[in-house]
């Protein structure tokens, strides 16, 4: 993929992202703690892989 097209995308991504922030930030809220969530989840779930692992 060209530079210039992940440069796009990436400030459009930005901007969407203040955007959605600005005017909707329940909706912001809940999509970060939901990601937290996922980031969590997964991370206990290497975690728990892992000790198995060492048992």
């Amino acid at each position: 993929m060209p530079v210039f097209v992940k440069k796009v995308l990436a400030w459009g991504s930005l901007a969407f992202l203040i955007y959605f922030m600005a005017f909707r930030p329940e909706g912001a809220a809940q999509l970060f703690k939901g990601i937290g969530t996922a980031l969590m989840m997964m991370a206990q779930g290497l975690g728990d892989f892992l000790t198995s692992l060492m048992t």
